[in-house]
């Protein structure tokens, strides 16, 4: 039997190596080598197929001269803002990733950052490390998330998953989404159809929308002004969805208290001002990184990989 010659572009967990290797023919550049646009073009001759993650951007002129005989390309993420999917449609070659798979790691981690930051989790640990804990009992004060509102910026799986967490927690749901959800979906909580509209009320807002052009930068100095003074804001979702300058300056004057995030505008790059500031809870992309969510997502690449070369629907392919 031939097996299909598959492009790959990091190392996965042991379960999805063992697939790659009784099911592909498989091409990588060596182990710790990040690949260029350059090199990963010429890794694509002769390849039917290639395997990335986010790290690997795939823009318009990748595509014009991507090798011919690829003819899927898998990504091990939910987000696609690192390829150009129309230059994919054009050049027929099909994109598969991982929608849904993440929303309950993802959603763990939001509550990880909302309490982390609730509860000044950060300026604890300084302390514990640094020998300096003291007898203070008002030392280190933070806020309980029982009884706040949570607003919520996008109701889909993962907003849905955080939002039935949260409410065990105590906290009034509130969330802007495209469209009004039905009560089996979120119970309780309160619809508003403009962020606007919400964030007065919002005294903790977490972020699950997708990157577009319309979100970019939704969350800046005006709509920062809207919160109410003190309130904790959260981001699993996009960097690019806060402006970092303006989430900072509303942090050093305590307008906005603290700030739980795991993504940043132009990650692994990150504003260097959130290192400075001790009422920031931060973590570098998190968000799906648990044992059994990753080893789903590479499996539902795999999948994709080998329904498209095949013939065969693919369980999730993304569209232009």
């Amino acid at each position: 039997m031939i097996r299909p010659k598959l492009v790959v572009t990091t190392r996965y967990l042991p379960a999805i190596e063992e697939r790659l290797e009784r099911d592909f023919e498989v091409r990588r550049a060596a182990d710790g080598v990040k690949l260029s646009r350059l090199a990963l073009l010429e890794l694509s001759h002769g390849n039917d197929a290639m395997f990335i993650t986010p790290m690997d951007r795939l823009d318009a002129e990748f595509f014009e001269h991507v090798s011919s005989s690829v003819k899927v390309i898998a990504t091990y993420s939910v987000g696609l803002d690192h390829i150009d999917l129309e230059a994919a449609a054009a050049r027929k070659i099909a994109i598969g990733y991982t929608p849904g798979v993440n929303a309950d790691a993802t959603a763990e981690i939001a509550m990880l950052l909302m309490l982390g930051a609730a509860r000044r989790a950060y300026e604890g640990g300084e302390l514990i490390r640094a020998g300096a804990w003291a007898s203070n009992p008002n030392a280190i004060l933070g806020w309980q998330l029982t009884g706040k509102v949570l607003g919520i910026l996008g109701m889909g799986r993962i907003g849905q998953a955080v939002a039935r967490r949260a409410a065990a927690f105590g906290m009034k749901i509130h969330y802007v989404n495209s469209s009004q959800l039905p009560g089996d979906l979120v119970g309780d909580a309160v619809y508003h159809a403009a962020l606007e509209d919400m964030l007065p009320d919002c005294q903790f807002l977490t972020l699950h929308a997708p990157e577009t052009e319309k979100t970019r930068h939704i969350i800046n100095s005006r709509t920062l002004a809207m919160l109410p003074k003190g309130a904790i804001l959260i981001n699993t979702a996009r960097g690019g969805l806060v402006v970092d300058a303006d989430l900072i300056a509303a942090l050093k004057v305590g307008y906005i208290a603290a700030a739980g995030l795991d993504v940043y505008d132009g990650e692994p790059n990150l504003n260097t001002g959130y290192l400075e500031l001790k009422n920031t809870f931060l973590l570098p992309h998190l968000g799906s990184a648990t044992i059994e969510t990753r080893t789903k997502m590479g499996m539902i690449c795999l999948d994709n990989i080998q329904a498209v070369l095949e013939g065969n629907a693919a369980p999730s392919l993304a569209r232009a």
